[in-house]
Formats: C-alpha cells, structure tokens, sequence
C-alpha cells in the first residue's frame, strides 16, 4: 500500500484537531483558522510563541501563593506589560480572529483574546473558563470562595449588577430580581472548546457575509461543518453562497441535506424554489 506522505490540507488539518471532544486542543485549533487566508502560517510557530509567554509569566509568578494573586499577576502581564486589548479602530478585521495576528498586534476581540488568556490562565493553575455571554465573550476564574468575570476585550472584573445591565441591554424586556442569582448563572455557563471555535468561525462568518465575499464565506462553512456535521443550518447557508458562485452541483447537494434534514423550518418553502431554481 503506497503511503501518503503529502502535507495535510488545511481542513484535513482542522479536522483532525476537532475529531474528538475529549482532548481537543483549542489553542491550535483556534489559530489554524488563519490558514485559509495564511496558507504558509506555521501553526507550531504560533503556539512556540505562546509556550514563551507562558514561561515569561510562570517566571514572574513564583512563589506566588493563592488564585488571587495569580489572577492579578497574570492581568498585569496580559493587559498592562504586554498591552493587549480590544480593536477598537478595527473591530471587523478579519484578522482579530486570527491568534497568530493578535500575538503580533497585541489587538482582537474578545474572543480571540480570550483564548490567549485562557491558555497563560490554565498555565498557571488557575480554574478559568471562557463564557459565551450574549453579545461579548466573557472568561470566568473560580477562586474557591467566590468567582471573577472579566472582560477580555479590557481587562477589567464586572460586578454583578454590570452584567445584568449588559443582559438586559441585549434583552430590554428581561427583568431581574434583586439579588437574584439564578437568571444570571444561565448565562455565565463555561463555553467548551468545540462552542469557543464555533464562535470564532460565526464572527468571521459575519465578516465574510457582510462584505459578500462568498469565497471567503464558503472557506468557513467548510469549517463549521466539519466541527458542527449536524448543524444543518450551515449547510443551508453554504448552499446559497456555492449557488452565487456557479458551483451548481455542490450547491444542490447543500440544500437537498438541508431539506432532508432540517424538519419544518420555516425558510423551507423559500429553500425547495432556490433548488429547483438551481435545476
């Protein structure tokens, strides 16, 4: 049997890393995602870069004795040494998503960031986990007696109150009961790695759809569905954007699954007319 010994294409790559949901590595999942726009980016380069950060900080924080002051030490390094923070000037640039761009910048989104600190964060024993709060992604520490949310895109802890406000800017007609604890913890449940890549694939979805960059959009689909294979809503949305392309054949195939698969939904009818549009 004649070996295949040709470098893996950046989807077979992805998807490898995404197989299993035990031991998924999101740190280098995540900044694969830059190879669909930086094909010659070398993915171990990137995380060599983030293994010397780690080292830098765990040099700077021994002998540290609680979560606290790990948690401080470690908001002092991300936010305040090396300067990382949100793209304010450039929120919608594909690149805040890409890890490899953020680490040279020191600017992304929330969830871009988040990743980066949520790895020097397990780095240094600290129990933290991203949250995919409505609107802006979120990271958690839990200290024991009590736990932190901050904001990654700043850096600064929101109280209580703050992330209600921000809940209720989102959905005006949700009311919280004072000192009520239990509608705020349904939104602060730790996001997996599988629900993390998600996210950053849908924000570049976003991109791609605003600017019609169909190419570019088809590039992500193929993403989502290797990590989401049930999700047939993107399917559906591949389809549509292969039909602008003219590839008429993979079209139809995305939107035939969808239609055999999503049930009654409620753009089926739109759906079945652009199949038989497309012949």
């Amino acid at each position: 049997m004649k070996l295949d010994l040709s470098a893996p294409t950046p989807l077979r790559y992805f998807a490898a890393l995404v197989q299993s949901d035990e031991h998924l590595p999101l740190l280098e999942a995540a900044a694969s995602l830059a190879q669909d726009e930086y094909p010659e980016l070398d993915v171990q380069h990137v995380l060599g870069d983030v293994d010397h950060l780690a080292a830098r900080l765990k040099r700077r924080v021994a002998g540290a004795d609680g979560p606290l002051e790990r948690l401080r030490a470690l908001g002092q390094f991300f936010f305040g040494d090396l300067g990382f923070g949100g793209n304010v000037n450039d929120y919608y640039n594909p690149d805040n998503s890409y890890l490899h761009a953020v680490l040279r910048t020191r600017r992304g989104i929330p969830i871009s960031l988040a990743v980066l600190w949520l790895e020097l964060a397990q780095g240094l024993g600290l129990r933290a986990a991203g949250v995919g709060f409505p609107g802006h992604f979120l990271v958690q520490v839990d200290l024991g007696e009590g736990q932190v949310v901050l904001d990654p895109f700043t850096g600064q802890s929101l109280s209580r109150g703050e992330l209600q406000g921000r809940i209720e800017e989102m959905h005006p007609g949700l009311a919280f009961a004072p000192d009520s604890p239990a509608p705020l913890a349904l939104y602060l449940r730790p996001a997996g790695p599988r629900q993390i890549l998600a996210r950053m694939l849908r924000n570049l979805q976003d991109i791609h759809r605003t600017q019609q960059d169909w190419p570019r959009f088809v590039a992500v689909q193929d993403r989502l569905i290797v990590l989401l294979p049930r999700a047939w809503a993107e399917y559906r949305d591949r389809g549509l954007a292969l039909a602008r392309l003219g590839d008429t054949a993979r079209a139809r195939q995305d939107l035939a699954l969808y239609l055999l698969e999503a049930g009654e939904a409620n753009d089926r009818d739109a759906v079945t007319r652009q199949l038989a549009a497309l012949g």
